[in-house]
């Protein structure tokens, strides 16, 4: 029988929502992986929308759980419904929606708040010892939550151009955590907390590498789960 893994996603569109083709990678290794998926995303109004086209603010109100619903082909529910009691591991994509719908990074950086439900979710995989895998910015969540853990967002110094966001790494250790530097096709397993980590679209790569590196961290998920 297959591992029952649950995705969360924040929204549709890498400037307000979910990366899609981060989550679409990690829905694609799951299946591959023969994963059992159910997704999830809190039923809360977006921080923003965001007009991909222009790349600036549109004057409208979107759902995170309605627009992630696109992602989702419809088969999705609220995340306050998810139980980890019903599942054996939980993964995060990443997205810009990670930084302002699922918490509050974004604006407040490492002083941010994460959204109750969000909050709930991961200590509830991370207390039954389940676990966990996010990437691009959403290890952010992990760094928040657990003081200590340890996490990747890529490098912590923009190598080539490739890491324009290479602060973040900063911000992390600043929030008592360790940040360890990975190429995009890699991922981090912190075995104490179980919590895998990859950087995806941190990196400037091309899109195959970011592929293969969220594969690795779906990957060691199914090991651990």
């Amino acid at each position: 029988m297959g591992k029952r893994v649950a995705l969360v996603l924040a929204g549709c569109g890498v400037f307000d929502g979910s990366e899609i083709h981060e989550a679409s990678a990690a829905l694609v290794h799951l299946s591959r992986g023969g994963a059992e998926v159910k997704i999830f995303a809190p039923n809360i109004e977006q921080r923003d929308v965001v007009n991909h086209l222009k790349g600036s603010p549109a004057e409208e109100k979107r759902n995170v759980l309605v627009e992630s619903a696109r992602l989702a082909r419809g088969n999705i529910q609220d995340l306050a419904e998810l139980k980890a009691s019903e599942f054996d591991a939980v993964i995060f994509p990443g997205g810009f929606g990670v930084a302002k719908n699922l918490c509050s990074w974004a604006v407040d950086g490492k002083n941010c708040t994460v959204n109750e439900h969000v909050n709930s979710t991961l200590r509830a995989f991370h207390s039954a010892k389940k676990p966990i895998g996010l990437c691009c910015i959403s290890p952010v969540l992990a760094a928040k939550v657990f003081p200590g853990c340890e996490v990747t967002v890529g490098q912590d110094k923009n190598v080539d151009g490739r890491f324009p966001d290479a602060e973040t790494a900063s911000a992390i250790a600043e929030l008592g955590c360790k940040h360890i530097c990975k190429n995009v096709n890699e991922s981090h397993v912190d075995k104490a907390n179980k919590i895998v980590t990859t950087c995806a679209f941190m990196c400037k790569a091309p899109l195959h590498e970011i592929f293969d590196g969220i594969g690795t961290m779906v990957q060691e998920v199914l090991k651990l789960a």
